[in-house]
């Protein structure tokens, strides 16, 4: 299955597992690892990724460079979670996170979740971050699963009422 953003750029399930999808995790690691204390990034591994319990999506250009990511992860109790989100810098803007996040809604919907959560930066060094999932209809709320309360991060959610 693949979706166009605004400009020419498909989203597909793929394994994190190919080699430029390993470039992009890193590029995303390296990226966290300058805004945050490392003890505060909560990265993984594309072996992590591949894990049965996420999906990831990976966005490519016309010429199939990969060019941005996220994932779904899941969790027990009705609660699916938005994780490794990144896009490459010279992409930014061009709506792709929002197409990501909008697919890892749909496929949350779809195996019945009723709540999507995520962890993410504070507000000083994660704005656009905050700016994507407040304007896919995410809210602040308190911290979820097991991550600590450590003043470096922020959680938000999404009720996913009639998740089918």
């Amino acid at each position: 299955m693949s979706e166009q953003a605004d400009i020419a750029i498909t989203i597909a399930t793929e394994t994190p597992l190919q080699h430029d999808v390993r470039v992009l995790i890193r590029e995303l690691n390296a990226h966290l690892s300058a805004l945050s204390p490392p003890e505060f990034c909560f990265q993984m591994t594309a072996e992590q990724i591949a894990e049965t319990a996420t999906t990831l999506f990976v966005a490519r250009d016309a010429s199939g460079r990969a060019v941005g990511m996220g994932a779904l992860k899941r969790h027990p109790d009705g609660i699916a979670e938005v994780k490794r989100m990144y896009t490459r810098p010279e992409f930014r803007g061009q709506h792709i996170g929002r197409a990501i996040v909008t697919r890892i809604e749909a496929l949350a919907r779809s195996e019945g979740f009723t709540r999507l959560v995520l962890e993410t930066g504070i507000e000083k060094t994660h704005g656009e971050s905050w700016r994507l999932y407040q304007r896919n209809g995410f809210v602040r709320c308190g911290v979820v699963l097991d991550y600590p309360d450590s003043g470096w991060n922020a959680f938000f959610e999404k009720k996913l009422d009639g998740a089918s």
